[in-house]
């Protein structure tokens, strides 16, 4: 009997064939940066303050501008400490009869005037500083007392993150990988026009809870196929650089908004690449290994002859004889992942670790929006910190191992995040160069959760274990809107605070963790509950630090960055 990986050395384990379905695949990893962080653009809330149809009288009158209006007309208000002015409070004047001219504004209405008229929340909604952009917090006035229903946007698309992960691991295991893609494409595309115009703000969360539900099932379909063509070598590398394509999707994303100022025609720029993603149909292959597994060995053959012939390989191994290498015997259940203690304590640690990965990643991204700077610029700077996170990982991870940089990734992002809540905003760059080393440690340390946990469980619960623990990661993307934007409006710097603390007990206890490098890759409960009784027999040839198929999930989150 000859196994796919035998037949795949043979065929090329990296070669022109499956070098032009990776670069084909990478590209689906551009469009997913915006569905997974345009809220930054799409949702910005910008300065605003309340309309007030006397004074639009008045200024038109006078000539003066916006910030004039503003700074004459609007209230201040106490807020942490400093004077600002006032967003959902209005003075409740008849300024048509307040004497008001416009030669002399200051002595007109000077602030014991301002302490003694009355005040009340905005009536007639409100005023925007945003340049002739549009967000659809401009758009829907979700400003003030509904200012909290921006963050179901993004906690929507997490519920969809979540329910979709579950159901096309399924769908992938029944289907196939590629169908399952294409068919998450095309509902990626539909859902992602409908969120383009939705008509209000309830019909675009239920849209955009459908996108969510198909673009994370399509993107995870895409980063098993491409591990399962490709020999076990390339697996670890493949796997990092399609995520790294992620922030190479942040920086395209920030040239695209700042050219478009509608959300509404921003979310139809990164839509469209999913109807020209249903191309991939005669693209690319389905997977031989899938194939295997559903007793599918001619298509298999088939398959793996195209891409040997694209390789310019020949096939002298008995390709007739070829058999599913992966097939499991034992059968998963959830109270195998706590029945034991060693097995309970990496469950636990894992779980805290995608959650607080997805929420101090996502967080530290959303709060690009609200920070105050130049948000074209800042995001910008936030992506481009993001590429040296693949590069850190593939240099360390088999000299010094996995358990100690992923810790100390956690633990720099987590002091990072407490320096630069403490630093003042008048040393500008120093607070962004310390909030990047933040961002690119919490990229590194997410991207390291992936593979950590297909080594930290044994072959027949694999797929169960990063499964139960990657739905951590979902739930923390619907945590962290609602932690960031409410506790920011209390301070801007509080949400810092929380995130550093997770990150930092996160890094702690990663150092519980047994080390993998090296090691091969566990078989049973004993493997993990007695490692030591197994390492001595272990020959160097069984020692596997790449993932294998079995190690990769249909159900399984991964880091966008």
């Amino acid at each position: 009997m000859t196994t796919f990986d035998e037949i795949l050395e043979e065929a090329g384990n990296f070669g022109r064939c499956q070098k032009r379905i990776f670069a084909l695949l990478c590209m689906v990893s551009l469009p997913f940066s915006g569905v997974y962080v345009g809220i930054v653009f799409q949702g910005f809330t910008p300065e605003h303050w309340c309309q007030d149809s006397g004074v639009s009288q008045i200024r038109q009158s006078c000539g003066w501008s916006l910030m004039d209006t503003r700074k004459i007309t609007v209230p201040l208000v106490n807020t942490s400490g400093v004077l600002v002015h006032s967003q959902c409070e209005q003075y409740d004047l008849d300024w048509n009869n307040t004497g008001l001219t416009c030669d002399n504004l200051e002595s007109d209405l000077n602030d014991a005037h301002r302490s003694k008229a009355p005040m009340t929340s905005c009536k007639e909604g409100w005023e925007y500083d945003y340049e002739g952009r549009q967000s659809f917090v401009t758009e829907f006035d979700l400003v003030c007392n509904d200012a909290w229903v921006v963050d179901m946007y993004q906690a929507t698309l997490n519920a969809g993150f979540l329910v979709g992960s579950i159901t096309f691991g399924y769908l992938a295991d029944r289907f196939g990988r590629k169908r399952s893609f294409l068919m998450s494409n095309l509902l990626n595309g539909v859902a992602g026009i409908l969120v383009a115009v939705a008509p209000n703000y309830i019909s675009m969360l239920v849209f955009r809870t459908i996108f969510g539900f198909a673009v994370k099932g399509g993107w995870m379909s895409v980063y098993v196929l491409i591990t399962e063509l490709v020999g076990v070598e390339y697996r670890r590398m493949v796997g990092v650089l399609l995520q790294m394509f992620f922030s190479v999707g942040i920086l395209i994303l920030t040239l695209i908004a700042y050219l478009i100022t509608d959300w509404r025609w921003l979310q139809v720029a990164f839509t469209v690449p999913y109807f020209i993603f249903l191309s991939y149909f005669w693209l690319i292959p389905e997977s031989p290994r899938w194939l295997l597994s559903q007793n599918n060995s001619t298509k298999a053959k088939e398959i793996t002859e195209a891409i040997a012939k694209e390789n310019k390989k020949t096939l002298s191994k008995n390709i007739d004889t070829l058999r599913d290498d992966n097939a499991q015997t034992s059968t998963a259940s959830f109270l195998d992942l706590v029945r034991t203690p060693n097995m309970r304590k990496h469950t636990f640690i894992l779980m805290f670790n995608w959650f607080t990965s997805a929420i101090v990643y996502q967080g530290l991204i959303m709060r690009v929006g609200i920070a105050g700077g130049n948000v074209y610029i800042d995001f910008l700077i936030s992506g481009l910190v993001e590429f040296p996170a693949a590069f850190l990982i593939l240099f360390t991870i088999d000299r010094i191992g996995r358990r100690l940089p992923f810790a100390t990734a956690n633990i720099v992002a987590g002091v990072s995040c407490f320096i630069t809540a403490m630093i003042p905003d008048s040393h500008f760059w120093v607070k962004t160069v310390v909030a990047c080393i933040g961002r690119l440690c919490i990229t590194m340390a997410f991207e390291m959760v992936v593979f950590v946990n297909t080594e930290l469980y044994p072959t027949f619960v694999r797929n169960l274990g990063v499964s139960v623990c990657s739905t951590l990661c979902d739930i923390g993307g619907i945590v962290a809107p609602f932690l960031l934007y409410r506790l920011a409006t209390i301070w801007l710097e509080l949400p810092l605070i929380i995130f550093g603390a997770i990150a930092f007990v996160a890094g702690g206890l990663v150092l519980l963790l047994p080390e993998t490098r090296g090691i091969r890759l566990p078989e049973t409960i004993d493997d993990i509950e007695f490692p030591n009784r197994h390492k001595e027999n272990q020959p160097k040839s069984q020692q596997l630090t790449n993932l294998l198929p079995t190690d990769m999930t249909t159900n399984k989150e991964t880091t966008i960055v």
